[in-house]
């Protein structure tokens, strides 16, 4: 008998240093090598680039065009342009009118009985659609990154793809089929002079942002080398979002400019972290005495890694300070910009993000003394105090659920070893996923969590009709779980299996427990008031 099972951790995004594409092909180079910009072939001009709308000093725009890539690419532009054709018309509106023109073009290239590569690949973005429309467009854009120009083959080893890339390792060749039957080679020569205008349009304000957030983080115009920071720019996305990726040091975006202005807030946000990932990673041993503070997020809308890693929550939780002690001011709010700050350092921490008024407050002495964050970090770290923080948490009411641009915030994690289970589970290999949990749990893996472990250990032997085995392990993953959605589906799936048993009276305790689990998300309110109300098939006798 067959049974669906939701996969209910999040998996965390990070990607590789996508290859840069053949400068023959790309269409993108000589208006961000006039702006000092590196471009196709990785060079950059001598002349110094256009400021944006204020004055940025030659040195300071020598530094900022030394670490910070323009670019464009081919694989990204023909798997948003392969979406476009399945279907994907978020933000279509909004978007630039180039979007229209390669969807035109595309389709009636296809005119004539060349549709057959197209209608096998929707069919298989269709099997992998995802509720969510920014998280469709992320998993998609996550793959792109580690593609070849065509022919598309990845480029790095399948192992070290992030879980939501390595979920669609299926869609290659059929991307690779559209691109050949719909003329995408074609197009893309084409789009030339139309790309880098784009590159051109985002430079100044990408160099302004650059500039001033480092003036108010009083960081020296060097210090990046070795680093990366990557902004991809393609129209054929969604106006309205900008995917951020990062792999150990390097940060990747792909920003799909409309016809409003660009999204810079977004594009801030990532290089916040490209600036402050690293001072986390400095400070190990004193970040951990915040992971008592994890507890008390449990109920709130956030991704789970921020409920599991205290470095992530600390940083995120400083950068949202940043942001509401930056909020811009015009003349309507002059007055009341404290007030306007606060409440936005405030809706971060209903958010789940509860040291942004620890660090906001923080922040307000440090404008006023010429320390830069490198050095003044350490000490607001040492700070922190744990009950306070803790008393302060406890009387926060959370938000009911996060909004869109903390589902796609960029995140400081390589994926560990149970995301990478998660990314098994995903493609249907049960005995993969077991393998990878199964050691976490037998080696004791460092920062990964057991409980997450068993779950997955479950689901596994689900996948693989071993029943009891899925009982014993979803019944150990409640004794030791503190996750609010892994204990609501560890007890809504039990239901099923007893369920399954007839063993009515005891599945509808787990449905029953699951709502009172402390998960406010919506399917899982779902799935488990459905369990307690549908009699399952075949068990109508023996319940009677």
């Amino acid at each position: 008998m067959k049974a669906a099972f939701l996969a209910v951790l999040l998996a965390q995004s990070s990607l590789l240093p996508a290859k840069k594409p053949a400068a023959d092909k790309k269409p993108a180079s000589q208006a961000a090598q006039a702006a000092g910009v590196k471009g196709a072939a990785g060079q950059t001009a001598a002349t110094t680039p256009k400021p944006g709308p204020g004055h940025i000093p030659s040195d300071a725009m020598r530094d900022i065009s030394s670490r910070i890539t323009l670019d464009t690419s081919e694989a990204i532009f023909s798997t948003l342009t392969a979406m476009n054709a399945c279907g994907f018309d978020t933000d279509l509106n909004y978007s630039d009118p180039i979007r229209a023109q390669v969807r035109a073009a595309v389709e009636k290239n296809l005119e004539g009985g060349s549709v057959g590569a197209r209608d096998a690949m929707c069919r298989y973005m269709r099997d992998k659609q995802m509720p969510d429309a920014s998280r469709e467009l992320a998993q998609y854009v996550s793959l792109a990154i580690n593609l070849s120009d065509p022919p598309f083959s990845l480029t790095t080893k399948e192992a070290d793809l992030p879980p939501d890339a390595l979920n669609l390792a299926g869609f290659i060749p059929l991307l690779q089929n559209f691109y050949n039957a719909a003329g995408l080679e074609k197009i893309w020569k084409g789009l030339h002079a139309a790309y880098e205008a784009q590159l051109d349009r985002i430079h100044g304000p990408i160099a302004e942002m650059i500039f001033r957030t480092d003036l108010y983080l009083k960081l020296p115009f060097s210090g990046y080398l070795g680093r990366k920071f990557v902004v991809y720019v393609d129209p054929m996305g969604a106006s309205g979002q900008v995917n951020a990726r990062n792999y150990s040091s390097d940060y990747f975006l792909v920003v799909s400019p409309g016809t409003g202005p660009v999204k810079i807030d977004q594009i801030r946000h990532t290089y916040l972290h490209y600036v402050m990932d690293p001072l986390a990673a400095k400070r190990a041993n004193t970040i951990r005495k915040i992971v008592p503070l994890l507890d008390t997020v449990a109920t709130a809308p956030l991704d789970d890694s921020y409920k599991r890693d205290a470095a992530l929550m600390v940083i995120e939780s400083l950068i949202r300070a940043v942001e509401a002690r930056t909020l811009p001011v015009n003349d309507r709010v002059a007055k009341n910009v404290e007030a306007a700050r606060s409440r936005m350092a405030q809706a971060a921490m209903e958010q789940g993000f509860i040291l942004t008024r620890y660090f906001y407050d923080k922040l307000a002495e440090f404008e006023k003394d010429p320390v830069g964050l490198r050095d003044a970090f350490p000490q607001m770290l040492s700070e922190i105090d744990l009950g306070a923080e803790k008393k302060r948490a406890s009387q926060i009411t959370f938000s009911e659920k996060a909004s869109p641009d903390l589902v796609t915030a960029s995140n400081s994690r390589r994926p560990g070893m149970l995301d990478l289970a998660e990314g098994k589970i995903a493609q249907g290999d049960a005995q993969g996923a077991h393998n990878i949990a199964q050691k976490v749990l037998d080696e004791k893996t460092a920062g990964e969590d057991p409980a997450r472990a068993m779950f997955i250990l479950a689901r596994a032997a689900t996948m693989t009709k071993d029943m009891d085995g899925a009982r014993l392990m979803f019944e150990r993953t409640l004794e030791v779980s503190k996750e609010p959605r892994t204990l609501a589906w560890s007890h809504i799936l039990l239901g099923r299996i007893l369920d399954l048993m007839c063993n009515r009276d005891a599945a509808v305790t787990h449905y029953r427990a699951a709502l009172g689990a402390g998960d406010t998300a919506a399917d899982t309110k779902t799935a488990a008031e459905k369990g307690i109300n549908v009699l399952p098939p075949g068990c109508e006798e023996k319940s009677e």
